[in-house]
């Protein structure tokens, strides 16, 4: 039986394939993205105010996560410049469980039973399946996913070290590396000037709200993620995490009326087995 914590991390991947499809949805998905980073800081400037502080182990794993988001969300964008979300997302995801589970096992030593290898093989083979089911897959379009999935691994392996040093404080340790998405803003300043930023508010303002929505729902995802880390095996979590490429097919199948073929839905089950396997 799925185990509780594996029940919110689903949950983690439903919410991550909704804000996701929030920021596909938006035609500027720089200044969606920004709007996003916009409303996380400020939740998480409120939380700050009111947590105690993480221990101070854990501040140079804050550090670094913040930094490496940041380069995550550009890096974001530019994949969804380049290809579908069906495609983008699921390389991305797809590729981060296997580079986690080799960083977790390097750098905390982690040992995973062979069910939850199979599980792992069976969620990160089928995701990226879905993405080369698309025969319209460039080179340049690949690598800029899979650079994007290399990316999340890092941040998800920082943070899955970094949370374990917190002294337990994984919502003040979450909270605290979201505080680096002012920089967010800042750089859209910087390139596109504040008019740019702002103007939006008055010509495109359920687009602005579709972003604050997304922002909020992100920091659900993420919060869950980073709270299943501090005792669940890295790989694992983030495995079943990236069972969000499946939701977001189903959002896509459902509410955006996209296509899914007998093959696209064949792997789907195999991700979904895979999940099982990491609920044993």
């Amino acid at each position: 039986m799925l185990s509780a914590a594996g029940g919110f991390v689903l949950l983690a991947a439903i919410l991550h394939a909704s804000w996701n499809a929030m920021l596909h949805g938006n035609r500027d998905r720089y200044l969606s993205m920004t709007w996003m980073s916009i409303v996380i800081a400020i939740v998480s400037t409120l939380v700050v105010a009111v947590l105690p502080l993480p221990a101070s182990d854990a501040w140079p794993f804050i550090i670094a996560s913040g930094l490496v988001h940041i380069v995550y969300n550009m890096s974001l964008i530019r994949s969804y410049r380049r290809s579908d979300l069906s495609v983008a997302y699921a390389i991305a995801r797809g590729s981060s469980p296997l580079l986690v589970t080799l960083g977790a096992a390097l750098f905390a030593r982690e040992a995973i039973s062979p069910v939850h290898a199979l599980g792992i093989a069976l969620i990160s083979g089928g995701i990226l399946t879905l993405a080369l089911l698309d025969k319209h897959v460039t080179r340049a379009d690949m690598l800029a996913a899979l650079s994007t999935g290399a990316i999340i691994a890092l941040y998800t392996v920082i943070d899955g070290l970094g949370v374990r040093q917190s002294g337990g404080q994984a919502v003040a340790y979450t909270a605290w590396m979201f505080m680096f998405y002012w920089l967010m803003p800042v750089l859209f300043v910087a390139s596109r000037g504040l008019p740019a930023l702002l103007s939006p508010i008055r010509t495109h303002p359920a687009s602005v709200g579709t972003s604050l929505v997304g922002g909020l729902v992100s920091i659900g995802a993420y919060g869950i993620v980073i709270w299943a880390m501090q005792s669940g095996a890295m790989g694992g979590v983030s495995a079943l995490r990236e069972t969000s490429v499946v939701f977001a097919a189903l959002i896509g199948r459902l509410f955006l009326g996209e296509a899914m073929s007998a093959k696209r839905w064949a792997v789907c089950a195999v991700v979904a087995a895979g999940a099982v396997c990491l609920g044993l």
